[in-house]
């Protein structure tokens, strides 16, 4: 995701409060009132951004599966056909974004079942094209791995990787920058692995 140097707007703060409340006390847990209070605004004030709770459960979910796929569809556009400048890349982009919006994991881990059909179809639409950018990347940096190795072990990955809300409070961890190479090296070691058990096998 791309690093922004401007200050947010009054949606964007509204967004990130409440995605910070979904996730610590559940979506039913926490009312209008609090998310307009943590940003500064009456209740009734929110109404002039969103529709309601259900909109911004909506925005959240489905708006950071569309910055993850463009975010990924730029690395693939600027990655002149390396495959394993690709993969890193890739890598980069999703601990940036597992570091960073931790709460969004855990809110699309408990509340995507509360979204519209349509909503969540447009989620999940999003997630598989973002998927088959990894697949196809992993492919190519370890051609020996067929195509359902590869995608399980996208899929890994991606469990590894997305397991930052388990990390404890962000201060916990001894640095962004270590973690995220921590993290890095993990992800590629996993790739590694699965190609080179299939080159032993």
């Amino acid at each position: 995701m791309t690093t922004r140097t401007d200050a947010p707007t009054r949606r964007e703060q509204i967004l990130k409060e409440a995605a910070r409340l979904f996730a610590e006390r559940g979506f039913h847990g926490v009312g209008v009132d609090e998310i307009g209070a943590a940003v500064g605004i009456s209740g009734p004030g929110l109404y002039r951004h969103f529709a309601g709770k259900d909109a911004m459960l909506a925005e959240l979910l489905v708006g950071i599966s569309e910055r993850l796929l463009d975010g990924g569809r730029r690395r693939v556009a600027e990655s002149d056909g390396d495959p394993r400048a690709l993969l890193a890349a890739l890598i980069d982009g999703h601990i940036d974004f597992a570091l960073n919006d931790r709460s969004l994991i855990t809110l699309h881990d408990r509340e995507l079942d509360r979204l519209r059909d349509t909503d969540r179809k447009r989620v999940r639409q999003l997630q598989r094209q973002y998927v088959e950018l990894w697949v196809d990347a992993v492919r190519a940096t370890y051609p020996e791995l067929g195509e359902p190795d590869a995608r399980a072990a996208v899929h890994a990955v991606f469990g590894l990787l997305n397991s930052t809300p388990h990390l404890g409070p962000a201060g916990a961890l001894t640095s962004h920058g270590s973690t995220a190479a921590l993290l890095h090296r993990l992800a590629r070691g996993a790739f590694a692995a699965a190609g080179t058990g299939v080159r032993g096998a």
